[in-house]
């Protein structure tokens, strides 16, 4: 019987440009081999433009995304919340992984201020891959 596949929640204030980067970066370089999940604690109407510019850059289109609301149970059905600056909004339950990832907010800043924050993340992603899916 094969594992079950990891399951990862980011979590931001806005889920417009930190959390929904890093969803993005994860589900594309999982390639199906992980759940992926995003959300904020005060979900802003639509996705920041510099970010959905910024991963349009590197092939990924954020344009259809919608920022999400934060809920208990998205908490209590990941492995891994990654909390990136929403500060104790998130909540904690046991048996369940958190990491804080600390990155600059790109909300009100241009594309040129949001490309070394979503590089930063892909790198992230690409290091928490190799910790779920070490064979992989």
């Amino acid at each position: 019987m094969s594992e079950p596949e990891p399951s990862v929640l980011f979590v931001c204030v806005h889920n417009a440009g930190r959390s929904q980067m890093a969803a993005a970066f994860l589900a594309r370089l999982g390639r199906g081999r992980v759940e992926v999940r995003s959300a904020g604690s005060a979900p802003a109407d639509a996705v920041n433009p510099a970010v959905v510019e910024a991963m349009a850059e590197v092939g990924i289109d954020l344009s259809a995304q919608l920022p999400k609301v934060l809920t208990t149970e998205a908490v209590q059905a990941s492995d891994v919340v990654i909390t990136m600056g929403c500060g104790d909004a998130c909540p904690v339950f046991p048996g369940k992984r958190y990491l804080d990832w600390q990155q600059d907010d790109p909300a009100g800043q241009g594309v040129d201020a949001v490309r070394p924050i979503r590089d930063e993340i892909e790198s992230r992603v690409r290091g928490l891959l190799l910790e779920l899916l070490p064979a992989g």
